[in-house]
């Protein structure tokens, strides 16, 4: 089973996070996204069945956060605002294929939630 709920760390030098990560702890590289300019990276790297999301730490896209993997991305947002939590970005659609929305609860913790269930296989246009 996929997992639906997947933290997302950031880091100043993702490309060195990725590598300690792999290097120390024994993650491995399951999708990596690079700049354009090869600035900086992201990546999810998987251990057994579970998975991390790994950026840069830039606001307001790259802090640390938990990604949760829902049906119906949009009303989801306007159920989450309802209830008062506050827009960090409204529903999106990326350049890796999902739709997502970042929020903070009440304690400012931020939750991303996205349309991308499949955290741990590629998606078909890195393959």
């Amino acid at each position: 089973m996929q997992p639906t709920i997947v933290p997302y760390v950031a880091y100043r030098d993702t490309d060195a996070a990725i590598e300690f990560l792999s290097s120390a702890f024994g993650f491995e590289v399951n999708m990596r996204v690079d700049t354009h300019d090869g600035s900086e990276s992201r990546a999810e790297l998987v251990y057994g069945t579970g998975s991390v999301l790994v950026g840069p730490f830039d606001k307001p896209y790259g802090n640390p956060a938990i990604y949760v993997a829902v049906d119906d991305l949009d009303p989801h947002y306007r159920k989450a605002m309802a209830y008062g939590a506050y827009s960090v970005y409204p529903p999106e659609d990326t350049d890796w294929g999902t739709r997502r929305y970042c929020v903070k609860d009440p304690e400012g913790n931020e939750w991303i939630f996205c349309s991308y269930s499949n955290f741990a296989t590629p998606p078909a246009w890195t393959q």
